[in-house]
This record gives structure tokens, C-alpha cells and sequence, in this order.
């Protein structure tokens, strides 16, 4: 069996200049729809943090998937966090910012009991503002941050650095 960063490097599409000029965009898609892929990148998120979370966070869109797959692998449940709008109040909102202007995430304010251990999970960790936010949030609701999954982290954008203190595991650095 091929380890999870085997698959990730053979299977990622890479796409120079998108969504501009000078981007090298790392497009997890194909690899997420290969079978042994995804079963072979859950199995390692859930090992990393086994026996210390009791909820999986996705972050819209792609950690929707891998915080699904994981969730069932691991027997527990999962929250969707959402960009705003798109969810019926009551919900809590934590804005951010981007290199180019600034988001918002948000949850249902119900969703969590205080003290649930939440493992986030996303595709890719490259500035650290969308994971940040992701953690503030469930943090607001009184949720514990067990820790934080990556497939990708894009390490020279310093993302891991807004993390500081917190456990991320990372499939492939790149």
C-alpha cells in the first residue's frame, strides 16, 4: 500500500498560473476521487489525533469531504463550517482576512457543547487565515480545538505560524 503523501504526489493536479499569473494552484479534486487516495489520507487524519477529538470541523468546501470521510471512520459526527450566508440563524460568525479583501465563516451557534474536542480538518493550510478563523469560532461556542488536519500545507506562505500552540498534522508539505 502507497503511504498518503505517495498518493497526494502523484495524484494532485498541479495548474500553474491559476487563479493568476505566478500562482502554482495544487488542486487536491482527483486525488480526493480516487478511491485508495481517500481512504488512505482519512486513515491517517484520524490516526494523527486518535482518541482525542470527539466532533470533525470541515471548512467549506473541500474539508467537507475529508471531515465526512473522517467523521465516519472515526464514529463520530460532523460540522459543517460555512461561508457566510449560507446557513438559518442563529448562527456565529468570524470574519477574517484574505491576501485580497476579507471573508467570513460561520456556524450554527447550537451546533456544539461546551467542551467537545473538535478536530479541523481542510485541504490545504496556506496563509493560516481560513484555519484561524475556523478555530476562533469553534472556540467561541466553547469547544476545544483538538487539533487541525491538512492534506497540503503550503509552507512557504507561513501559515502554521498563525497556529502557534495548536497541534497540526500535515499529510505533505510542499
Amino acid at each position: 500500500m502507497r503511504s498518503a503523501a505517495d498518493l497526494v504526489d502523484r495524484l494532485t493536479l498541479v495548474v500553474p498560473d491559476f487563479p493568476e499569473p505566478g500562482v502554482l494552484f495544487r488542486d487536491l479534486t482527483p486525488t480526493l476521487a480516487d478511491a485508495e487516495a481517500l481512504r488512505t489520507i482519512t486513515d491517517e487524519l484520524v490516526a494523527a489525533f486518535a482518541g482525542g477529538f470527539d466532533l470533525v470541523a470541515g471548512i467549506e468546501a473541500r474539508g467537507f469531504l475529508l471531515g465526512a470521510a473522517a467523521a465516519y471512520a472515526a464514529g463520530t459526527g460532523v460540522v459543517a463550517v460555512r461561508k457566510a450566508g449560507k446557513l438559518p440563524p442563529q448562527t456565529l460568525i468570524e470574519h477574517y482576512e484574505l491576501e485580497y479583501g476579507v471573508a467570513a465563516l460561520e456556524i450554527r451557534a447550537d451546533q456544539l457543547a461546551p467542551g467537545t474536542r473538535v478536530l479541523v480538518l481542510d485541504d490545504v493550510l496556506a496563509t493560516g487565515g481560513t484555519v484561524e478563523a475556523t478555530c476562533a469560532l469553534l472556540e467561541r461556542t466553547g469547544a476545544v480545538v483538538a487539533g487541525v488536519g491538512v492534506v497540503l500545507e503550503l509552507a512557504d506562505l507561513g501559515g502554521r505560524a498563525r497556529l502557534e500552540g495548536r497541534r497540526v498534522h500535515a499529510i505533505r508539505l510542499v
